[in-house]
């Protein structure tokens, strides 16, 4: 199984992070479906928290020959491995990464594709390839959005 380009970057941006690496990949198996995440990761509980956090990562470097048919790609994996998720791994959050550039380029002012993201509620996690730095996170989840 081939990593993205950028599968090596991000991985370190989430353990810089604060994240520990707890598969590379993880496997989402039911009955005869057998789909691999790219990352799974776990963050210690802190005192104001109950219980550990936890993650599912794939992660997309958008670098094909069309982006569209990139993003129509990864939006179907998402939801499936969405819907996966919710049968074998339910205490697990997920996201996508990408790199801060292609966010940028691609997705920040555009509202065809922000609107297809928050329609789906792709949580996004957003990394600077070259220092290897979570920059955002934008999770659905997550009450302020």
């Amino acid at each position: 199984m081939a990593k993205d380009i950028i599968h090596n970057q991000v991985k370190n941006a989430l353990i810089k992070d604060g994240w520990t690496i707890t598969a590379d990949p993880f496997e989402l198996k039911y009955e005869e479906l057998k789909l691999y995440a790219d990352l799974a990761a776990e963050r210690s509980p802190i005192a104001a928290e109950r219980n550990g956090q936890k993650i599912l990562v794939e992660v997309k470097s958008f670098v094909g020959h069309s982006f569209i048919r990139d993003f129509q790609q990864a939006l179907g994996q998402w939801l499936i491995y969405l819907e996966l998720k919710e049968l074998v791994a339910t205490d697990y959050e997920l996201f996508v990464a990408l790199s801060d550039w292609i966010y940028a380029k691609y997705f920040e002012d555009k509202k065809g594709l922000q609107y297809l993201i928050r329609k789906n509620r792709v949580n996004l996690i957003i990394v600077d390839i070259q220092t290897e730095v979570v920059v955002t996170w934008i999770n659905w989840n997550d009450t302020k959005h």
